[in-house]
């Protein structure tokens, strides 16, 4: 073999088969059973040249199969066909720290900015609708007052309401009525029932019970609509987001987890980052990516956005410049949008 532009190199894949050639080199495939996803690789969305994500925060797909890409780059909202090409972008000048997005069920767009301390509700091409909080004015730390840098947004399908995960310097969840009057607020900093260590993402069923990503405690909380604690979901990694899909005929959790290692065990496999596939019974189907953190093909970094289009595709966001790129030397952006194409 003579030594010419060789982008490849030997080693082991990370779906365990060893590169020897370049035909080894095939999409990278992750999943079991019933779900298998072809990955990305590298970051998908066909961005103009000279834009970046810097990094994709957030993710959700409306009911066109249209996805919608919140980051901290060229432009907050960027919104692509599934193909990966730009339909629209907006909100420019708006954020100061894009960090969740959720399609509401007439496609409405709910964006958390947990630098201004807001949620925001706007018409799919940007009108805005709604501001709830005022921006740049925080409530006191652990308060459970709203808010202090929130991160997510869930809408009750049969009523409207939706739900506030207000978790980063709150330990609360809190509950709105459509027109954006607060009904009810709970939770509190701590590892029992009921209690939060980073309340980041939150979910609602079709029956109304309420899902609770809660991160640094390692577990999906499940409690009623108002607020009443009925049980957790624990042997998770950092689990930082949720989304509900019912491509499959019935409705299924798909979770974001991050690495939940230390330095010294980063070659360590099934502690995340990945992604669960589990029913609302709180059975994992499948575990969606085996390694540790890394920009290979078939690994992740931080999935903290993640969304399931009609066909059973899955949008991940990741923040991989927090986590990762700002503390490597020189700082670099790192992939940051994937998209898993299911295996039929």
């Amino acid at each position: 073999m003579t030594e010419k532009e060789q982008d490849w190199e030997f080693g082991v894949r990370d779906d365990g088969h060893t590169i020897t050639s370049e035909a080894d080199l095939a999409p990278v495939v992750l999943g079991e059973g019933d779900f298998r996803y072809e990955v990305s690789g590298q970051n998908w969305g066909n961005l103009p040249d000279g834009w970046v994500y810097k990094e994709a925060t957030a993710v959700d797909v409306d009911s066109k199969d249209r996805v919608y890409v919140f980051n901290r780059g060229t432009t907050p909202m960027i919104v692509f066909d599934s193909n990966g090409d730009i339909v629209d972008t907006w909100g420019e000048g708006v954020f100061a720290n894009p960090h969740g997005v959720t399609i509401g069920p007439d496609d409405e767009v709910y964006c958390v900015d947990n630098g201004d301390h807001t949620v925001r509700k706007f018409t799919s091409d940007g009108k805005l609708l709604m501001t709830i909080g005022t921006p740049g004015e925080s409530s006191d730390p652990m308060s459970g007052i709203p808010f202090n840098r929130p991160t997510h947004v869930a809408i009750e399908p049969n009523t409207g309401n939706f739900y506030v995960a207000d978790g980063y310097t709150n330990a609360s969840v809190h509950k709105y009525s459509p027109d954006g009057k607060l009904i009810l607020s709970w939770g509190e900093s701590g590892t029992n029932p009921g209690q939060f260590n980073i309340v980041h993402g939150v979910n609602v069923d079709s029956n109304g019970w309420v899902y609770i990503a809660d991160r640094e405690n390692h577990r999906i909380q499940v409690f009623d609509s108002n607020g009443k604690f009925e049980t957790q979901w624990v042997n998770l990694s950092r689990s930082a987001i949720t989304t509900i899909n019912s491509v499959t005929g019935q409705e299924l959790m798909y979770i974001g987890e991050y690495f939940a290692g230390i330095a010294s065990n980063d070659m360590g496999t099934d502690l995340g980052p990945r992604i669960s596939v589990m029913n609302l019974k709180g059975e994992v189907l499948a575990r969606v990516g085996r390694q540790s953190y890394g920009e290979q093909s078939g690994r992740f970094f931080s999935p903290h956005g993640i969304a399931v289009d009609s066909k059973g595709d899955i949008y991940v966001a990741e923040v991989s410049w927090s986590d990762y790129g700002s503390k490597m030397e020189p700082p670099r952006e790192l992939r940051s949008m994937q998209k898993l194409v299911k295996v039929s």
